[in-house]
């Protein structure tokens, strides 16, 4: 798997995951619950750009992908006090594919940096 459908991966449970958590709480939810939404669309947008290997795209991917995961922290620790098993699960699952993308993003990069040494060393 590439980095680039790592990123559609991770911006589709971002969205899926967000609208579901928004309009399938019990009690009314809190608008904060469709920041995973917005940072899902941004990222799914992103990915052509992914692609076609733009670095600039690619960081900035990369930078929103760790800004999500480090976001998720505060609403999975309320998930785990309130003792919402389902919350838990949709916050964890984010989590997961966000921090699956960044291991993905993070292979893409070492790759490239190896592909360029070696045709740095062939000339």
């Amino acid at each position: 798997m590439n980095a680039a459908t790592a990123n559609a991966i991770n911006s589709i449970a971002l969205i899926g995951l967000g609208l579901w958590g928004y309009f399938g709480a019990a009690e009314k939810a809190s608008p904060t619950a469709m920041i995973p939404v917005a940072f899902g669309l941004v990222l799914i947008a992103m990915t052509p750009g992914i692609i076609k290997h733009n670095k600039m795209i690619a960081h900035v991917a990369v930078l929103l992908t760790l800004l999500i995961l480090i976001a998720l922290i505060m609403p999975l620790k309320g998930a785990i006090g309130r003792g919402d098993t389902m919350a838990i699960i949709r916050v964890g699952a984010m989590m997961a594919t966000s921090a699956f993308a960044m291991l993905m993003f993070i292979k893409s990069f070492i790759d490239a940096r190896k592909a360029t040494e070696a045709i740095e060393s062939a000339e």
